[in-house]
């Protein structure tokens, strides 16, 4: 009897050491919600998303910040400039099912983020913010019962809006850190890279990274040279929006009476990864990249191997 109580608090102690020192476990991430930027002239940049791409404004939340709906999961939110130099890009988001499970998560890996536990924003989201070792800030969510989006379900789709993916964000890379964090630490998985399209590179210009838990990714404009300070960027951040079919989708836009006050050239190629391309440019000067969901010729895209980062780069 002297043993008993000895024994079973080993026991206790066996079972529980492994549980307690464990770290904490990586929440899925499975897509983009959105990509926020700033606006020069609200009207101007309503009559663009809205008028001319056919986005519905879903809600309103904060200070006019105005979200249009992608599809019932993914918006692009626009938001008045406090001065006219203000960086155009504000932040994408990244879904997640645990919110504070992805914050502790990170902190256990040595990154530094808000020590505050995720709070529920203005549109009813749990959220945090961070930024990537290039200052890209990246707002990590998760929907709610009570998110405005969950309760606009269904709800704000026009039948006329020119995408219903949100497909990719693009992002400058530049530090060798970055691959690290997006690889190692987020679990991003990257599908393809090109080089520089004169073939004079012999490093990666671009990479596309799905997140870890589905198929929406984040493309990396790849520079050697450091980049400027994140608020004096004038690029490469861009919106991709994914189309089934290139020609009826610029022919769509032609077609619309706000077409006549989009003032640019339309601009429509086949890219490095062989998909029919088509940009559009928001009155402030924002990329809106059209992209068809397969390839011009059906073949796989053709993907280069030359080096990310020399010192850090992704293992094969």
């Amino acid at each position: 009897m002297k043993l008993a109580f000895p024994a079973i608090l080993i026991s206790t102690l066996l079972l529980a050491s492994p549980v307690a020192a464990q770290p904490p476990h990586m929440p899925r991430i499975v897509g983009l919600s959105h990509i926020a930027v700033r606006a020069h002239d609200m009207a101007a940049s309503r009559h663009f998303f809205t008028d001319l791409l056919g986005f519905e404004e879903a809600f309103s939340v904060g200070k006019n910040q105005v979200f249009l709906k992608v599809n019932d999961r993914q918006y692009i939110v626009l938001v008045p400039e406090s001065k006219p130099e203000d960086q155009r890009f504000i932040d994408y988001g990244l879904e997640t099912d645990d919110a504070e499970g992805l914050r502790l998560y990170l902190k256990s890996h040595g990154y530094k983020g808000p020590d505050q536990p995720a709070h529920t924003g203005p549109a009813n989201d749990l959220a945090f913010h961070i930024s990537d070792p290039d200052d890209s800030a990246i707002e990590v969510m998760q929907y709610t019962p009570a998110s405005l989006s969950v309760r606009t379900v269904g709800k704000f789709l026009s039948d006329s809006r020119i995408s219903r993916r949100l497909l990719h964000v693009g992002l400058p890379a530049s530090t060798p850190e970055i691959a690290g964090f997006y690889f190692q630490i987020l679990g991003f998985r990257e599908f393809w890279r090109a080089t520089s399209r004169n073939g004079q590179s012999k490093l990666a210009t671009l990479s596309n990274l799905k997140v870890p838990n589905g198929d929406d990714y984040v493309e990396w404009s790849i520079s050697r040279n450091p980049l400027p300070p994140f608020g004096e960027r004038k690029g490469p951040y861009h919106i991709a929006l994914e189309v089934p079919d290139m020609a009826k989708a610029i022919a769509a836009l032609k077609a619309k009476p706000a077409f006549k006050d989009y003032k640019r050239e339309v601009e429509s190629h086949i890219g490095q990864n062989h998909k029919s391309q088509g940009n559009f440019y928001d009155p402030d000067g924002t990329r809106v990249e059209l992209m068809e969901d397969h390839t011009a010729d059906g073949l796989p895209s053709p993907m280069s191997w030359a080096p990310l980062f020399p010192e850090a780069d992704k293992p094969q």
